[in-house]
């Protein structure tokens, strides 16, 4: 592709914009939760929608809290290491990360009712865990080939004729286009008049034609509306930090009919705070390159409804029947945003070097991030599970789960999707995805018990989505992961009292995903992608938790 260089006689001064800023991937993150919460839950791999009597449940089956006969008071505690090993083109990179964890936190206030009544236990709970962690660093670099994340920037502000005079506050501009002709690395100059629509000359303040000549004397044109960017094969350098998680606080009423039918409803509340930080280089050889420095964040809050059951078919058998069903979490949300550009771009013209250093924050009301809130609805969330006991020696758990994440809905304030109708049709580049959870659960001696488990979780993406901005999004972190199937594998052990308990649980989280620092084009026109680079992420989590039983 053709580098289209900066005349410093014709640079504009950027000072405002807007537009629309979240995508499927935003809400992929927001949709998927962790593995996590009591020791004893996590070493049976969390499949006990079927077998109850832990805290929980609460967040997967809320029937399961009325299994307790006495009340119940615990908290857990862990300590995690992240790991990410990228390779792009033979280049590889480990980015590690350690991080405590204070897990959850929770009680179960157990009322019995009766012995002779259907209605035996009336149960009322309460738990807080971390049910989704960011925490993930990443890293890659390597030649681009033909591909250039300036391409992007040009594709996003093709058509645009004029800037305005606040281009960072409008609407109707996306803000990679105006960064990247603010930096010098998108401009509307050609060396070519054109056939059927003739580029314009450059005019002075008197409105003269001024025909301005490259370095190799040829006679430069303006191309109203027609952009492009810079070099192929430029060398980019990438890396991210991402930070925070989802809370989750959830609130339970519980039933149990003659020790046979278990009923029970959760209300469950979220906040999100989830930060992330990129830094992406190309460097062209020749004294030219740039930097994109992205600073974004989401914070907010929702909630969700939690319907469950959990039903012996036969009355002297211990095999049970879980079924439960959640509704969308409703969330109300903020986004914020802030970028830099630094470059340094020859000047067509004079063959000289020049710097820019374009700040979103500069072109500000307020000189500070652009915000913008908006409403997400998750996907209903299907489970099954059953449960099965051998004397008191053997609990064997399995369970199913099942969410359509391409059912996932972005809206405005209002609650209208009409606004997000573009960023609500890509969502068909997400799939449905399927859970499989199974855990075991043997007592050595009455007191101790080893526990093992294993999870499994289909892939989210389709193998060609891509991360489509619109042409007016504000957004600048390009970059986006296709991550495939996980797998989690759970061990624990545990010791009861007869007040007093204490569980251990270790947990292995691995998954694959291909990454790519940007594609060219948007609005699913011309895309193209540099190589996939191979990421391997990885987790290794120890959970403790303490609690009592009266």
């Amino acid at each position: 592709m053709k580098k289209i260089m900066v005349l410093s006689a014709l640079g504009m001064l950027m000072i405002a914009s807007g537009g629309m800023a979240q995508t499927i991937y935003d809400g992929a993150k927001l949709t998927g939760k962790d593995l996590n919460g009591t020791a004893r839950f996590v070493g049976m791999g969390g499949a006990m929608g079927a077998l109850g009597g832990d805290i929980s449940t609460i967040g997967t089956n809320p029937a399961g809290i009325g299994l307790y006969r006495s009340s119940d008071v615990m908290t857990s505690f862990g300590f995690s290491l992240y790991g990410n090993e990228s390779q792009y083109l033979g280049k590889k990179f480990n980015s590690d990360l350690t991080k405590g964890d204070f897990n959850n936190i929770g009680f179960v206030f157990s009322s019995k009712i009766g012995n002779e009544t259907p209605l035996r236990f009336v149960n009322f709970g309460f738990n807080y865990h971390r049910a989704k962690s960011f925490n993930n660093n990443m890293r890659m670099e390597g030649n681009l080939g033909l591909y250039s994340q300036t391409y992007l920037m040009a594709f996003q502000a093709a058509g645009i004729t004029q800037w305005g005079d606040f281009p960072y506050m409008d609407n109707s501009i996306g803000w990679l286009s105006i960064l990247g002709a603010d930096a010098g690395l998108i401009r509307d100059i050609t060396i070519t008049e054109g056939e059927n629509n003739i580029p314009y000359t450059y005019k002075d303040e008197q409105g003269n034609d001024v025909q301005y000549k490259d370095i190799n004397g040829n006679p430069l044109y303006i191309s109203p509306g027609r952009f492009e960017g810079m070099l192929d094969n430029g060398y980019a350098n990438f890396r991210s930090e991402e930070r925070g998680g989802i809370d989750q606080y959830d609130f339970n009423v519980s039933f149990n009919f003659n020790d046979r039918a278990y009923l029970g409803v959760t209300l469950g509340a979220y906040s999100v705070d989830y930060n992330k930080y990129t830094f992406y280089d190309e460097n062209y050889g020749n004294g030219e390159g740039y930097n994109l420095q992205s600073w974004n964040r989401i914070k907010g809050s929702g909630f969700d409804v939690k319907l469950g059951a959990i039903i012996r078919p036969f009355e002297y058998s211990p095999f049970r029947v879980g079924l439960a069903i959640h509704t969308p979490i409703f969330y109300r949300l903020e986004y914020k945003t802030s970028a830099q550009v630094i470059s340094d771009v020859m000047n067509l013209v004079t063959g000289e070097i020049k710097g820019y250093d374009v700040k979103s924050w500069d072109n500000l009301s307020g000189k500070g991030d652009m915000v913008r809130s908006f409403n997400f609805q998750t996907p209903w969330t299907y489970n099954v599970s059953v449960g099965y006991t051998v004397g008191k020696s053997l609990a064997l758990g399995a369970e199913y789960e099942y969410k359509d994440y391409s059912s996932m809905k972005f809206k405005d304030t209002e609650g209208y999707s009409s606004a997000y109708e573009f960023e609500n049709s890509t969502t068909s580049m997400l799939k449905g995805v399927s859970t499989v959870r199974l855990g075991l659960e043997y007592k050595v001696i009455p007191q101790f018990a080893f526990r093992a488990g294993y999870n499994y979780s289909t892939a989210a993406f389709r193998e060609d989505a891509f991360k489509d901005l619109t042409t007016n999004s504000i957004q600048t972190d390009t970059d986006f992961s296709n991550s495939k199937s996980m797998s989690n594998y759970t061990l624990g052990i545990g010791y009861r009292g007869s007040m007093f308990y204490a569980d251990l649980a270790y947990k292995f989280s691995t998954y694959k995903e291909d990454f790519y620092p940007f594609v060219n084009g948007v609005g699913g026109t011309d895309i193209g992608s540099p190589e996939a680079t191979k990421v391997t992420n990885t987790r290794s989590q120890v959970l403790f938790t303490v609690g009592m039983r009266f």
